[in-house]
């Protein structure tokens, strides 16, 4: 896909997604949304990409929607009437998936289902789905000068792109629904503080940290960090361990017959591991299990 308002860049198995409309401080719009899902879903069956970094061109990283479009600024249809049911039977119908369904939510979908990790080099603002699409990230870098804002409420609308699912789970409820209610921009040091950020860095030193986590990442099997992603997420919020116990059981097996051999061939013989395998094509048969 031919990507205008995003680039697109893998190097060393590390692929950079930038959110580049710089001029408008990265604004998001209902075709960054479909170039961003395209390019997710793209990376996770590149074997070429074992690790992604989403950060933004120029001062900010995204400062929200674009607000400036003509009519429904979402892009959605209010000719309408949905309910609960359309949504949950008729989904994927295209009046429904291009009329009512809000693209932040399919973007951050798009990035749950990925195989590859996710982190978020948070470069300047970040406001509205600027925010709520880092929260579907693994792993949060803050700039000492960003700012993220949860502003949904201040104008007159609700949270979205599932964020009312992810961000409770990033950091408690009380501290979600504080900054949900308040829509105030939130310094670095309370992100980190709290639990959002897992760092917080001058803006100089941010991709660089970035790309040092990934490139650990790239040196692992991508079966395993795939089956790992998705086993963190999944059974974290399952209702009993059993569950997690029966997905544990089938990913040890199947792993120890393939990379998990080279592991610790690689263990005993002091030497890196050389992993073959690729989550394009060598996925456990269990997987998908849910």
């Amino acid at each position: 896909m031919s990507f205008q308002t995003i680039r697109y860049e893998v190097s060393d198995k590390i692929l950079t997604i930038t959110l580049n409309r710089p001029e408008q401080l990265n604004a998001f719009t209902t075709q960054m949304a479909t170039e961003l899902i395209a390019a997710f879903e793209q990376a996770s069956d590149d074997d070429e990409v074992s690790a992604i970094v989403v950060t933004g061109a120029g001062k900010a990283f995204c400062a929200g929607m674009d607000l400036s479009s003509e009519g429904n600024v979402f892009g959605l249809d209010e000719s309408l009437q949905p309910g609960i049911d359309d949504m949950r039977n008729r989904l994927h119908e295209p009046a429904i998936e291009s009329g009512v369904r809000d693209t932040g939510g399919q973007l951050t979908l798009a990035i749950f289902e990925c195989k590859k990790p996710v982190i978020a080099a948070i470069n300047g603002a970040a406001v509205g789905i600027g925010a709520t699409m880092t929260c579907a990230m693994d792993v949060r870098l803050l700039a000492e000068n960003a700012r993220v804002g949860f502003v949904f409420n201040k104008i007159g609308i609700t949270p979205e792109a599932c964020s009312s699912w992810f961000l409770p789970r990033i950091v408690n409820m009380g501290t979600a629904l504080e900054w949900i209610y308040s829509g105030d921009l939130i310094s670095a040091e309370e992100l980190k503080e709290r639990g959002f950020a897992n760092h917080v860095l001058p803006p100089e030193d941010l991709l660089e940290k970035a790309y040092a986590i990934a490139r650990r990442i790239t040196q692992h099997s991508q079966v395993a960090i795939a089956l790992s992603r998705q086993m963190m997420y999944r059974n974290a919020v399952i209702p009993h361990p059993k569950t997690a116990h029966e997905i544990d059981s089938l990913a040890i097996f199947y792993a120890s017959q393939h990379s998990g051999k080279e592991g610790v061939a690689a263990f005993l013989e002091k030497r890196q591991p050389q992993f073959a395998d690729r989550a394009s094509t060598d996925m456990p048969p269990f997987y998908p299990w849910w």
